[in-house]
C-alpha cells in the first residue's frame, strides 16, 4: 500500500495520477474534510482510498499508515506571508517530524518533497547543487525556514535509520495549475506586463517532478537529496517567451531593485490600511533581482532522467488559458 499526503494539491494530484497510470492500484490519499478532489483525479476516483488525516494529529496519521510500505510526502503549507510564520513552521516542520517518526518506527520508505528554498545560494556564476546548504537562516522568509527545518527532520530520521529520499524541486509549472500558484505568472503576463526583473530562476514541469519522484522511490537510492530542475531562465526570457506564446508584446522595461523595494513597501502599507493583501511581497520582490541557477546533473546521472523542455511546458500552459 502506498500513502500519498497532499494528494489534492497541484503536485500531489499529479503524483497520484502517474502512480495509477503506472499500474499502482493500492493507493491511499490523505485529505482534509474541506478539500475538493482535483479534476485530473476524476478518472481514478473509484480506485483512490481517501482518508481524513492531519499530519499534526498522530492518531489519525498512524491509522492512515497501517499496512503502508511507501509514503510520498507532498503535503505542505505554502505562503510568503510573514504573519503566517508560526503556522508555517508548526504545519510543515511538526507535521514532517510526526511522519518521519512513524515511518522510522514502522520501516516505511519515505520520499519527502522539500524545495530549492531549503538550499543555499551559490557564488556568482556558479550553479547551485545538492552540496549547497543554507549558511544563514533567512529570518524574513518563513516558508524557506519551514522547508529547511522540515528537511532537517528527514535528515534526523535518516540518521536514526529511516529509509528516505528527498527531492528539491525548483519553480514547478504545469497546465493544471490554473491561475493559482505559478499559474499567476502566466495570468499576469496575459493581462499585459510592462516590466521584467534582472534575476533568474529554475523551472520544472510538474509532470517531470512526479515522474522523477516515482523513479527515485522505486530505486535502491536512499539517504540522498536531488534537485529537480529542467532549465534556468532569466525572468526577462521567461516573460518574453510567455508573451510571445500569447501573441502579446513582451515587457521591455527593467524593474530596478530600488523600484521593487518601493513596490513591496507600498504594498505593505496598502495591506496595513485596508486589511487586504495587496501587490508584491518583500520575499518575492527581493528574489526577483537575484540570479538563482540550479544544477540538475545529479538526478540525470542517478536515474538517467530527461526533462521536458520548458518551452514545451509554456506552450501547453498557454493553450489552457
Amino acid at each position: 500500500m502506498i500513502l500519498l499526503t497532499g494528494a489534492t494539491g497541484f503536485l500531489g494530484s499529479e503524483v497520484c495520477r502517474q502512480l495509477f497510470l503506472a499500474g499502482k492500484n493500492s493507493i491511499r490519499c490523505t485529505k482534509r474534510a474541506s478539500s475538493k478532489t482535483p479534476e485530473i483525479l476524476t478518472p481514478f476516483q473509484d480506485k483512490i482510498v481517501w482518508v481524513e488525516a492531519d499530519l499534526l494529529k498522530i492518531d489519525t496519521l498512524n491509522e492512515a499508515l497501517q499496512g503502508v510500505t511507501q509514503v510520498y510526502n507532498c503535503a505542505a503549507l505554502v505562503s510568503f506571508d510573514p504573519s503566517l510564520k508560526k503556522k508555517l513552521i508548526k504545519t510543515n516542520v511538526e507535521g514532517t517530524a510526526n511522519l518521519v517518526n512513524l515511518c522510522a518506527e514502522n520501516g516505511i520508505r519515505l520520499l519527502h518533497v522539500s524545495s530549492i528554498a531549503a538550499i543555499g545560494e551559490g557564488k556568482p556564476g556558479e550553479l547551485i547543487n545538492e552540496n549547497h546548504h543554507l549558511e544563514e537562516t533567512p529570518k524574513d522568509n518563513a516558508y524557506a525556514i519551514s522547508k529547511y527545518e522540515s528537511e532537517m527532520e528527514v535528515w534526523r530520521g535518516i540518521a536514526e535509520g529511516l529509509d528516505a529520499v528527498i527531492v528539491n524541486p525548483s519553480l514547478i509549472i504545469g497546465k493544471n495549475a490554473g491561475k493559482d500558484g505559478t499559474g499567476q505568472i502566466f495570468e499576469t503576463v496575459k493581462k499585459g506586463l510592462k516590466f521584467y526583473t534582472s534575476g533568474s530562476c529554475g523551472l520544472v514541469d510538474v509532470e517531470d517532478v512526479a515522474k522523477a519522484m516515482i523513479l527515485l522511490m522505486e530505486s535502491k537510492i536512499r539517504s540522498e537529496r536531488f534537485i529537480l530542475n529542467a532549465e534556468n531562465k532569466t525572468y526577462k526570457t521567461l516573460f518574453t517567451e510567455i508573451a510571445n506564446c500569447f501573441n502579446l508584446k513582451p515587457p521591455v522595461q527593467e524593474a530596478k531593485s530600488w523600484m521593487l523595494e518601493i513596490a513591496w513597501r507600498a504594498s505593505a502599507l496598502g495591506t496595513f490600511f485596508t486589511g487586504k493583501k495587496m501587490g508584491v511581497d518583500k520575499i518575492s520582490a527581493q528574489a526577483a533581482s537575484r540570479i538563482q541557477d540550479y544544477d540538475n546533473y545529479k538526478v540525470k546521472e542517478a536515474i538517467g532522467f530527461k526533462f521536458k523542455p520548458i518551452s514545451q511546458s509554456i506552450k501547453e500552459i498557454c493553450e489552457t488559458f
